[in-house]
């Protein structure tokens, strides 16, 4: 066992020492024990290079586990009271909270959202029949590429996201395509403030967080501005180095905002799992509203209301920030898992799923492959690639003199043609963005900036190839001019 594990295993005793875990049901009969699960998420987290997770795990209305592992970017331990982002987990709140508005007969799912925000509209006419549904479902024709909502300037507030969202067009007709993006749940917030006449943070903390007892809970509208000064920077990861980094400036309110804890996320799982109500039986909304929310309306897509469903049973979403990682689980067998990590979304890291799947794979007895987040390898690679392209780069330059006299007599569109390719890597930068929104992000908005946080030797080697390229062409070019010059010097001397 290295030293990583060894300072992992003894955070992960102290973390779940401080913790006091409500009687559970009988782990042992799944086949797996708690100290499985502590060597697992060790072990993952050690090959990931995830330098803090916190973990719960539920059965129905009991809590089985609660646990921290590894320390935050201040060196602090992490236990299951450290307040972590939970990302987009975030939208499961906002769909409750829209649910409780549903049962309490103050919005109909199936009614335009223009009847609930008046400011409500859009630069495509048809928006003006987007429903509450079709946000919650993500099927309202609203898409990064309609609406870019990371590169465009930001809102302060959810009514300023209804207002930038005036400029929108739809992708689909609403209700006939799905199409992942923020701006639905930036909706489906500012509906809840409006129709309950209060700020959405004030409405979760009074009907979502209070009632739900996650008291350590909170959500905030815009990163990293609001981020409560308990909540230690994430990382992103470069070349093996976790590297603590502030998260990009961005909206969260609805989409992705809820900070919460590992003990706090064992609270919501119950309320997944029971019905809606918590564990003292306090109800926040009825079966059948969880039913929804775990249930995709239509068969051509798997997303219902804040949650993604399966074949197989499974109900989850995933948490995705530049400096943290989060996801919930539900089993059919009646667990839920959590897992909040200070490990941001990166190449060769998708999140939390690989992590929570293990756990899942216990919980049934089974044995989990660790299968950790390959970022290390795809990064020495790349820094290797980076390295042998910045050499050859180097030595052409040097050359260049000899590469005119040798092609110099050649025609121009000749030596043009040779030089086209050292062009690739600029025409690769330049719509680099929306190449990994495209083909990465599936279709999603992505900034230059979220590109260094999602891949600082990704960035690095498209960068370094394209200004050494381009050092190529400039200096055969020069090389080429003086060649010619010296030799129409010497023809006419």
């Amino acid at each position: 066992m290295g030293q990583g594990k060894m300072r992992f295993w003894a955070s992960a005793a102290a973390a779940v020492a401080m913790v006091v875990v409500a009687p559970g049901p009988a782990f042992g009969a799944t086949g797996g024990d708690l100290a499985a699960v502590d060597r697992f998420v060790a072990e993952f987290a050690d090959e990931a290079g995830y330098r803090g997770v916190a973990v719960a795990i539920t059965k129905g209305d009991q809590v089985v586990h609660v646990a921290g592992y590894g320390h935050d970017s201040a060196g602090a331990a992490i236990t299951a009271a450290t307040p972590m982002p939970v990302a987009s987990v975030s939208k499961s709140f906002t769909a409750l909270a829209v649910l409780q508005l549903v049962e309490a007969g103050k919005v109909a799912l199936d009614r335009p959202v223009r009847d609930y925000v008046p400011d409500f509209h859009l630069a495509d006419p048809r928006g003006a029949g987007i429903t509450v549904r079709q946000l919650l479902n993500q099927t309202s024709g609203i898409t990064d590429g309609t609406l870019r909502e990371k590169s465009l300037p930001q809102p302060d507030s959810l009514a300023g996201a209804v207002t930038r969202a005036h400029q929108a067009t739809l992708a689909a007709e609403p209700g006939t395509e799905h199409h992942y993006t923020n701006t639905n749940y930036h909706l489906a917030a500012r509906l809840v403030e409006v129709v309950a006449h209060e700020p959405f943070a004030n409405y979760l903390r009074t009907h979502v967080f209070g009632p739900a007892g996650m008291r350590a809970t909170t959500t905030i509208d815009r990163t990293p501005r609001d981020l409560p000064a308990t909540v230690a920077k994430g990382y992103v990861y470069a070349y093996g180095l976790s590297i603590p980094a502030a998260e990009p400036d961005r909206f969260v309110a609805g989409s992705d905002g809820v900070i919460t804890t590992a003990a706090d996320m064992a609270r919501w799982l119950v309320v997944q799992g029971n019905g809606g109500r918590t564990a003292d039986g306090t109800r926040l909304v009825s079966p059948q509203a969880i039913t929804a929310m775990h249930t995709a309306a239509d068969p051509r897509w798997t997303y219902a209301m804040g949650w993604d469903t399966s074949p197989n049973g499974q109900v989850r979403h995933s948490g995705i920030w530049f400096t943290y990682t989060a996801g919930e689980l539900l089993l059919p067998s009646g667990y839920g898992i959590a897992v909040l990590t200070n490990s941001g979304y990166s190449l060769g890291n998708d999140g939390t799923a690989l992590l929570e799947d293990g756990i899942a794979t216990l919980l049934a007895g089974g044995t989990p492959s660790t299968g950790a987040p390959t970022r290390l390898v795809i990064d020495l690679v790349l820094g290797a690639l980076t390295l042998v392209g910045a050499a050859l780069g180097v030595r052409a330059i040097v050359r260049g003199r000899r590469w005119a006299e040798r092609l110099g007599t050649r025609p121009a569109w000749r030596l043009a043609l040779r030089l086209a390719p050292r062009l690739l890597p600029l025409a690769v930068l330049v719509p680099l963005p929306y190449l990994l929104g495209s083909v990465v992000g599936g279709g999603r908005d992505v900034t230059y900036g979220e590109i260094v946080y999602y891949s600082v030797a990704l960035f690095v080697w498209v960068l370094v190839t394209t200004v050494v390229n381009l050092g190529v062409i400039a200096a055969r070019v020069i090389a080429l001019v003086r060649v010619r010059r010296a030799s129409t010097q010497v023809s006419t001397g």
